[in-house]
């Protein structure tokens, strides 16, 4: 039986590029699938995986709807690929839960899925804690399947080699670049120290993204809620010394690692006394 349901009519689509997020894990703050899901707000469906034959409900049970003594609705976890046209782009949106079964099987639907429509790309999309300050912007880690595919500057690490538990995000990544589908991951670092949603990490993925494929992304209420969520921080690291002394050890920490360094600052120097500060001869 087929992993998935394709819906009865399909459109022609040109290389279109594959955005995928899962949530849980990798999608600390839940930075990444809300970012797909403002992409994704209204977007037609192309295709829908089986529920039953990737899901552990006793996991990550539907919600149910009580409505005056009767339950009324059940909500189940859904996996969905999506497509959405932007700056005459074809985006697929590959977002949901992530898969508690059948992580192979699902890795040769989603290739053949890819293979139907001509994908062109794929970009992961992810968000891992990290200890970094909420008052600094965020930062994106990358991985790519060759060299030179991440953009807007965003290089390969962390160096070395590095050891985690996997996701099936991951899996995917690496199942599309076998089956010769050129693939990207940009992964937000957010505060450790922050619990619930963290939108300063999705509206910085959504520029990343942007960046990478040169045009223009909805952010729907993120940077509102951005704001908002920087001045409750705010609020809350003032309030205790403790905390207030550990966040401005992070700060310091990240700005020292931001400044120039050995043959680059000299490079700096050199630049500024040959320029000037405005950077013209």
């Amino acid at each position: 039986m087929p992993l998935y349901r394709l819906e009865p009519s399909l459109p022609a689509l040109e290389h279109p590029v594959v955005l995928a997020a899962f949530d849980g894990w990798v999608d600390a703050g839940s930075a990444a699938t809300a970012a797909l899901g403002v992409v994704a707000a209204g977007a037609a469906r192309l295709a829908t995986f089986d529920a039953d034959e990737l899901f552990d409900y006793r996991a990550r049970r539907p919600t149910l709807d009580i409505r005056d003594g009767r339950p009324a609705a059940l909500d189940w976890p859904e996996l969905t690929l999506r497509l959405v046209r932007i700056g005459g782009r074809d985006l697929l949106v590959l977002s949901g839960p992530e898969p508690d079964f059948r992580w192979h099987a699902l890795a040769d639907a989603v290739v053949e899925l890819l293979r139907r429509f001509d994908a062109g790309a794929w970009l992961s999309l992810g968000a891992i804690p990290a200890a970094v300050p909420h008052a600094r912007p965020v930062s994106i880690m990358g991985t790519e399947s060759a060299p030179g595919l991440l953009r807007g500057g965003v290089t390969p690490g962390p160096t070395g080699l590095l050891r985690v538990p996997a996701a099936v995000l991951s899996m995917l990544e690496m199942a599309v670049t076998a089956a010769g589908i050129p693939a990207v991951g940009y992964f937000a670092q957010i505060p450790h120290y922050v619990t619930g949603a963290y939108p300063p990490a999705s509206v910085e993925l959504l520029r990343t993204v942007e960046r990478h494929l040169g045009i223009d992304l909805p952010r729907g209420d993120l940077v509102e809620e951005s704001g908002r969520l920087r001045l409750r921080l705010d609020a809350a690291v003032a309030a205790d010394e403790t905390t207030r002394t550990y966040v401005d050890r992070l700060e310091a920490m990240v700005d020292e690692s931001r400044q120039p360094v050995g043959d680059d600052l000299i490079s700096d120097i050199e630049r500024f006394l040959r320029d000037g500060p405005t950077g013209q001869s």
